[in-house]
């Protein structure tokens, strides 16, 4: 399936309140996070949690490394991983920063990048944060996981700081 560029003019997602009933949030849209906290720490993260659904229905939770490139989460792995096996079979995943205690979050559907360009683009920048030679995965698996809902969980205030965002 082909990637898309998000396109620039598009607009920031906007916060509102999680449904979270029980954990005693306001109603109200005083102390929400803006997307730049998120955007920040999707960024800014340096490995980042991965969940995935086994054929079975069970849960596959790995480390990945990665990128927060233009509204999306990309990474590689390797084609018979148990992430790319999943994901052939159910491309639903969900993707969290590292930093437990100011989350991200990330609900969406992942896709192999086809396109060369933004192949290269992921390559090059993916080398650079962590210095890692990707010349040997040209036969290998990148994914690009478009986001449909992200949580930003901030623990020092979070029942004021909880925060959703549709995508």
């Amino acid at each position: 399936m082909p990637t898309r560029a998000k396109r620039p003019d598009v607009p920031e997602p906007k916060p509102s309140r999680p449904r979270m009933r029980g954990y005693g949030l306001p109603r109200g849209a005083n102390g929400l996070l803006p997307w730049s906290w998120a955007k920040r720490r999707l960024e800014g993260s340096r490995q980042y949690w991965l969940a995935t659904v086994r054929p079975n229905g069970a849960p596959h939770v790995m480390v990945v490394w990665g990128l927060w490139l233009e509204g999306a989460f990309y990474f590689s792995t390797g084609r018979r991983s148990r992430k790319a096996r999943n994901l052939a079979r159910n491309p639903r995943c969900v993707v969290c920063t590292a930093d437990a205690d100011q989350a991200v979050v990330l609900e969406g559907t992942a896709a192999e990048v086809e396109d060369p360009e933004r192949r290269r683009t992921f390559c090059s920048r993916y080398e650079k944060k962590y210095a890692w030679d990707m010349s040997d995965m040209d036969d290998e698996p990148v994914y690009v996981v478009r986001g449909r809902v992200a949580f930003g969980l901030r623990e020092r205030d979070f029942t004021t700081s909880a925060t959703r965002w549709q995508l």
